[in-house]
């Protein structure tokens, strides 16, 4: 009902949370594992846990709201990755969405699945987000 009078970043926020859960759903289930890491990207913004539950639950009525920077395009597409790889188990389903979401949060069409993959192997080989931002770098001058 107040949404209205929401910050453009908390706009975001909510969006961004909303792309985690059709990124969680998209294999047909939401896995408890991945509803935690859900809930802490919200909690790390200030959002409670019954307000996740809630986006989750009414994400078709919410409209996208995209970042406007790179930075925070790569955050988003990072934290939809690491969703990705939560339960341990990469559908093929999952990795289409991660790189649609790349192409539609800004990045080339041309470079989205090897962002996707390059940020897959570095958070499986346990580099930190900014040590794989650091390298995606050249992914940004488009």
């Amino acid at each position: 009902m107040f949404g209205f009078f929401e910050s453009e970043e908390t706009k975001r926020l909510k969006s961004h949370i909303t792309n985690l859960g059709a990124l969680a759903k998209v294999d047909g289930h939401l896995d408890p594992s991945e509803m935690k890491f859900i809930i802490a990207i919200g909690q790390k913004h200030g959002l409670k846990p019954d307000e996740v539950r809630s986006l989750l639950s009414d994400a078709k009525t919410r409209p996208p709201q995209l970042p406007t920077n790179d930075s925070e395009r790569f955050d988003q597409i990072y934290d939809l990755v690491e969703m990705m790889l939560a339960d341990g188990i990469v559908d093929e389903s999952e990795m289409d969405f991660c790189i649609n979401m790349a192409a539609k949060l800004g990045f080339k069409k041309s470079i989205v699945g090897v962002l996707v993959r390059k940020i897959s192997v570095g958070v499986k080989d346990g580099l930190t987000r900014d040590n794989i931002k650091r390298e995606a770098q050249a992914f940004f001058n488009y």
